[in-house]
């Protein structure tokens, strides 16, 4: 059986975009035949779980039955990839509590992959939490997530500043994840459907919808700009799938191929 592999995508500050990363991260492992399953933890009523509710489930990171119904099943659960999309302010919690139940040991000891994307909004209090959080990434694959939900950009005039927090953690990797045209994160947001469905003119149900043609334009560029990342940090080979090669050329390409069929 395949090693069990758990990416975790938070922040301590709010507002800056983690379940919009997760929802990315589900259709890039969905376009490329990765099983996967998800937890919410925005409990009781969770967002991921709106956008894909056949793999993810709703629980309390800060009860123990629910940490259990996690880590307990890591390696009797059918996907091997497990995504757990944690709210505001829980991140350095959850990530203490993994030290706690000797997660982060095991995936130090190589018995887990372990992964964390951290999702940085462009202000001081958000990438204040980078220090703190690097202290739990011994034995983790630790990727900075500059998420640009607004024009600003993280400091990049200010070099001294940039550095003082970019460039201090070793073995960090930096993502780049675009702004989204707004009226289309807003069109998708109302449709309640994943971004790849929505580029593939998609319901819920999978029937055929009537989405604006140029908002779904916008979400499939800003889909293969992210997906390139993902490609870049070979995020499959992470989690201990290998893509063939057609899927690797495919990847950024997949969202143009399924709006194209309608």
């Amino acid at each position: 059986m395949a090693k069990p592999a758990v990416i975790v995508v938070g922040a301590d500050k709010g507002g800056v975009g983690k379940t919009t990363v997760s929802r990315t991260v589900l259709d890039y492992f969905s376009a490329n035949n990765v099983p996967t399953r998800a937890f919410d933890t925005e409990s009781p009523r969770g967002t991921l779980k709106r956008f894909h509710p056949d793999i993810t489930e709703i629980v309390d990171m800060t009860s123990t039955a629910d940490q259990m119904k996690i880590f307990d099943t890591l390696n009797t659960a059918a996907p091997s990839v497990t995504v757990i999309d944690v709210r505001a302010g829980l991140l350095s919690p959850a990530l203490a509590s993994l030290r706690d139940i000797g997660f982060l040991d095991a995936a130090k000891s190589g018995q887990i992959t372990f992964a964390v994307f951290h999702i940085l909004g462009p202000s001081i209090a958000s990438l204040d939490e980078i220090a703190e959080t690097a202290n739990f990434m011994d034995g983790a694959k630790y990727f900075l997530v500059k998420n640009f939900i607004n024009n600003t950009s993280f400091f990049e005039w200010d070099q001294a500043t940039y550095n003082s927090y970019f460039h201090r953690i070793k073995g960090a990797t930096e993502l780049t994840i675009p702004k989204l045209n707004e009226m289309a994160f807003e069109q998708v947001e109302v449709a309640s459907v994943p971004f790849l469905q929505f580029v593939a003119n998609k319901g819920p149900k999978d029937e055929a919808a009537n989405y604006s043609f140029v908002l779904r334009g916008y979400v499939r560029h800003w889909l293969a700009n992210v997906w390139s990342e993902f490609d870049r940090i070979k995020l499959t080979d992470i989690v201990g799938k290998d893509k063939d090669k057609d899927k690797t050329a495919a990847s950024t390409d997949k969202p143009a191929a399924k709006a194209a069929e309608k």
